[in-house]
């Protein structure tokens, strides 16, 4: 993951520490509990859908076991459908989306290499490890996260209110390519695991992939390509072109990211362990031809410095 600067860091150990005080660890104090022994910069930390009617707003509160009371104490953000057509329609249909923002999450600080927990209400559509995965991607580490719907809902928009709250928690912003890129990542996931007819399948194989292309370094789209086709055979996939495709391109925006591969692992420790022992090295003939491509780049260069030079 992005290294986060040491004073931000230090808030949220401190907004954890006082959270836990007194519990197991990993354990997080109900909303009432926390907002009693809590200070101004550790309270919970809400994002609403901007458009919830009244019996909505109610319904998703219970889900997200908040009380009116409770939310006045609590840090709220509040998410429009106009933001959520500006990350996601790039990914999918704006009759998908809809006209109303009706996505809420709570979002929590936990301990220091805790990882993401992440629990989902009244979501129809996005896993678990969807969300996880997608999230990671964005730059959020170390919370609890609930995400609840008034009603059945898909729960893919619920990705901008997650990221707006966990700004607010954490006073780092979320740069604009990383919201995207996890974006891609959470639609892209679930349109796989519509293709498979397995979403577990579809989460292991993102997982895997993006897993391989951090660790190893590599960008090009040859690289990214074998490492695609060794995981699709080590978890006895298939894909059609279009979808690799597809694939292909979101790791190539994973790449300009700078994520840290110890802590995709550390963030969705039981999703990455399922995939931990998949070889997907690339072949030594491939890292040759990519350092030869490169080497070569740079012998071009040098020589047009050269003859400027003359």
């Amino acid at each position: 993951m992005r290294k986060r600067s040491m004073g931000r860091r230090v808030g949220v150990l401190l907004a954890a520490a006082v959270l836990c005080t007194g519990f197991p660890a990993g354990k997080l104090l109900p909303v009432g509990q926390v907002l009693a022994s809590s200070g101004e910069q550790d309270r919970p930390f809400v994002a609403l859908g901007a458009d919830l009617k009244p019996q909505e707003r109610e319904d998703v509160l219970k889900q997200l076991g908040v009380t009116e009371e409770e939310l006045a104490g609590c840090t709220v953000v509040t998410v429009t459908n106009e933001e959520e057509h500006a990350y996601l329609d790039d990914y999918l249909d704006a009759n998908v989306i809809g006209s109303r923002a009706l996505s809420c999450v709570l979002v929590r600080p936990r301990e220091n290499g805790a990882g993401l927990d992440v629990t989902t209400k009244n979501i129809s559509y996005c896993t678990i490890s969807m969300y996880r995965n997608a999230l990671i991607t964005a730059g959020v580490e170390d919370a609890d996260i609930t995400v609840a719907g008034p009603f059945p809902i898909s729960g893919t928009a619920a990705l901008i209110g997650i990221t707006k709250a966990y700004e607010q928690m954490t006073g780092e912003e979320i740069s604009e390519d990383s919201l995207k890129t996890a974006a891609n990542e959470l639609v892209l996931t679930g349109e796989l695991g519509q293709v498979l007819g397995d979403a577990d399948q579809a989460e292991q194989l993102i997982a895997a992939v993006k897993q391989e292309v951090v660790s190893s370094g590599i960008s090009d789209e040859e690289g990214i390509r074998e490492i695609l086709k060794k995981a699709q055979t080590e978890l006895g996939i298939s894909l059609e072109e279009e979808d690799q495709e597809k694939i292909i391109a979101l790791m190539k925006k994973v790449t300009g990211l700078h994520l840290d591969a110890d802590a995709l692992k550390a963030q969705a420790k039981d999703l990455y362990d399922k995939v931990k022992n998949l070889d997907l090295s690339v072949s030594q003939d491939m890292k040759d031809s990519i350092g030869g491509f490169f080497t070569k780049i740079l012998e071009k260069v040098l020589d047009l410095v050269e003859n400027i030079r003359k």
